[in-house]
């Protein structure tokens, strides 16, 4: 994307997306852990879609990493990061709702993915989309022919927000600490041993070592989950290949 113009829209696009997704799934967590019993994200205004409570928390992970990350991938995608407070003792006292509240954010990025979805499928039926001949993180559906304008900035958002969505919920739910997929795992744990594993994910050195193991396995799970969630999505009218 070599116009400066065309670059800055789509990161600002791209930023947008990326800051609601994010807040959905931080203000998830919150909201269920809530529900549960701790209150500790409430009180820092964390069960809210206003993403100014998660800026502030996480400012380094929802302002600077997005746009670094856009640059060095030269405006292919984007990437950041938060989190929501909670009571480790609440946490260790209610293993499986600590495991409910983990589940909530990666669940409410790939619901929102399944409804971003029917909205592609809608506008396919109406005729105002179709399939791309080639598909990318910002281009899972383009306009029809003889659209443009809103119609073609909405298929940009819409694809940006199912592909964004669903790198979110997949990568999370991988079971490697600090991710929520490991927060799942004491659900199927006794409590003595939920305890220990709590212990377990929140040493530092455990969540820096994961992340980078997480980051590395995170490509052999996200691409082949985006190509076959496409073709689910296509279903029967485009079949997608690795090359596409």
């Amino acid at each position: 994307m070599e116009n400066p113009i065309q670059f800055l829209a789509m990161g600002m696009t791209w930023y947008v997306v990326l800051l609601f997704t994010i807040t959905l799934h931080e203000a998830a967590h919150s909201w269920m852990s809530m529900q549960l019993g701790d209150y500790t994200a409430h009180a820092g205004g964390q069960v809210s879609l206003n993403p100014l409570p998660h800026i502030k928390r996480s400012q380094f992970g929802l302002v600077v990493l997005p746009m670094l990350s856009f640059i060095f991938n030269h405006g292919t995608w984007m990437f950041g990061m938060a989190s929501a407070p909670y009571d480790p003792n609440w946490a260790n006292r209610y293993p499986k709702r600590a495991a409910a509240m983990a589940a909530a954010g990666p669940g409410s990025n790939l619901l929102l993915m399944l409804f971003v979805g029917v909205l592609i499928r809608f506008g396919l039926a109406i005729g105002i989309f179709a399939p791309p001949a080639s598909i990318s993180a910002s281009t899972v559906v383009i306009p029809a022919a003889g659209y443009s304008g809103g119609v073609a900035a909405l298929a940009v958002i819409l694809s940006i927000a199912f592909t964004l969505n669903l790198i979110l919920g997949i990568f999370n739910l991988i079971p490697i600490p600090p991710l929520d997929g490991s927060g799942i795992i004491p659900a199927f744990m006794s409590h003595e041993a939920a305890m220990k594993y709590h212990r377990f994910m929140w040493e530092p050195t455990t969540s820096v070592i994961g992340l980078l193991v997480a980051w590395h396995i995170a490509g052999r799970i996200i691409n082949p989950a985006h190509l076959a969630a496409l073709n689910i999505l296509y279903y029967p009218m485009v079949s997608y290949g690795v090359n596409n």
